[in-house]
């Protein structure tokens, strides 16, 4: 599949070029024969003799990026000045900073922002811990704790290299929630270590989301969290993704007129998105499930299960009511949805092509899917992708922010399925009826109408399972 230029891969080039002449075409033309894009071209300076001229450009990674560097500086007159990886310089120092919601103009305001009036405010909480979600930032902050064990695409990559991913939620959060998100990268993999960690800093947050843990291990902490802690614990990797492909098929389905229940659906992967996605499905009405790994459909025959409490002997407790056997392939023939959240390239056009009428194609794997989107389009009435250069975007920014601000908003003490349906329907709702068609069966994660959809439902659902704190009882 050819890639496209990508603003990940933009960079601005300094260049010294004679005034007059065709040295300014010659740019964009080396540029664009070279494969990449020129976004921008700004005269920075100018003398009768020679332009200073900065020239941004997209290309499709850091090797296309340095091609396109080595053609500029061979032409004729052209001299190279600085290279400014323009994604390098936004992570430059950090992308978020904590600022005070209070100025310190004087000796009052620091004697009531700090001691002694602040001994007040701390005695206060002491009579009623609960006061500390409206007395302290605990009311509105989320920790975004990893292990950096499964970093996007990249894999065991650790605490520090998974810092900017971590800052990046945390921005998120801030952006489209109004949430105060902290990183929490943790130096080890061990799982009692991370659960006892989390579990000695929660009394300042009023929220866990724990990011890029892998599996089984994401399983085990969080559900060990859920039981220690009263407050809100969600791994993102699992239920947002979950939500948001819950929402886009409730979508796609009414695009092709079919039923939840009737339908057959066919996943790819068996790991942590995976088990979620296809949790949230069952309790959403899917009747007729099958799902395939690395080594072919799980079914209850399989000797590879693992132990009585492993969640892919529970995906073959609970799914492929036909025991299907065989592989990927073979089970999605005939098949009328099928999601992958696997590996690229684990189906080719013909195979989308035996599945049945008016298929449904989520091919989530990033940056490759597991078969070309274009190719799927062919056959399919329904394509979505987790890439952005195509419609029906899957992406976890349209849940994460509202969930949250919906728990936070509530005072929820935790976040159940039922929660989560409603995050789900509400981020389906959001695309009108005179709105949705093939290519629009999700609302982009700018649409201003999202992170408040999505909040209001998962506050509703909190309130209404009575998990919420009561109201404190002091000012």
């Amino acid at each position: 599949m050819a890639t496209a230029p990508s603003v990940s891969y933009s960079m601005t080039v300094r260049l010294e070029v004679p005034a007059s002449g065709t040295a300014v075409s010659q740019l964009t033309t080396a540029v664009e024969s070279s494969g990449g894009s020129v976004t921008g071209l700004d005269v920075t300076a100018s003398g009768h003799e020679k332009l200073r001229i900065d020239v941004t450009i997209a290309a499709t990674s850091t090797a296309h990026a340095d091609e396109i560097v080595g053609k500029l500086r061979g032409i004729e007159g052209v001299v190279l000045g600085k290279v400014s990886d323009r994604t390098f310089l936004m992570h430059l120092g950090g992308k978020i900073e904590m600022a005070s919601k209070h100025p310190i103009r004087n000796r009052d305001d620091l004697s009531m922002v700090y001691t002694p009036g602040v001994a007040r405010v701390c005695t206060a909480i002491a009579e009623n811990p609960e006061d500390a979600r409206r007395l302290t930032i605990k009311r509105n902050s989320v920790a975004v704790v990893t292990d950096g064990s499964a970093v996007l695409g990249l894999g065991n990559i650790g605490p520090k290299a998974a810092l900017p991913v971590m800052e990046g939620k945390a921005a998120l959060f801030k952006r489209f929630a109004g949430i105060d998100a902290w990183p929490i990268c943790l130096d080890t993999q061990d799982t009692d270590a991370i659960v006892e960690i989390v579990r000695a800093i929660a009394p300042g947050f009023a929220g866990i989301n724990l990011e890029d843990i892998s599996a089984p291990r994401c399983f085990e902490i969080e559900a060990r969290l859920r039981e220690a802690l009263d407050i809100p614990v969600f791994h993102d990797d699992q239920h947002g993704t979950a939500i948001v492909v819950l929402a886009a098929l409730t979508n796609a389905l009414r695009v092709v007129n079919k039923a939840t229940g009737d339908v057959r659906v066919v996943m790819s992967g068996a790991g942590a998105a995976g088990t979620a996605i296809l949790k949230l499905l069952l309790a959403a009405g899917v009747k007729h499930a099958v799902v395939a790994d690395i080594h072919g459909v799980v079914h209850a025959g399989r000797d590879d299960l693992g132990e009585p409490d492993s969640a892919l002997r529970w995906i073959a407790d609970n799914t492929n009511p036909d025991g299907v056997t065989g592989t990927l392939k073979e089970a999605v023939a005939g098949a009328d949805v099928f999601i992958g959240v696997s590996a690229p390239d684990v189906l080719d056009g013909d195979d989308v092509a035996a599945m049945a009428d008016d298929a449904i194609v989520f091919a989530l794997a990033n940056p490759d899917p597991e078969v070309d989107p274009a190719t799927a389009r062919r056959t399919a009435a329904v394509v979505a992708t987790g890439r952005s250069d195509f419609p029906n975007q899957i992406n976890n920014v349209l849940v994460f922010p509202g969930v949250f601000r919906g728990l936070l908003d509530a005072q929820s003490r935790t976040v159940n399925t039922e929660m989560m349906l409603a995050a789900a329907a509400a981020l389906a709702d959001v695309v009108t009826d005179d709105e949705l068609n093939p290519n629009y069966i999700i609302p982009s994660v700018f649409n201003d109408k999202v992170a408040g959809a999505v909040a209001g439902a998962v506050r509703d659902a909190a309130k209404a399972a009575g998990v919420t704190v009561s109201a404190p009882t002091t000012i």
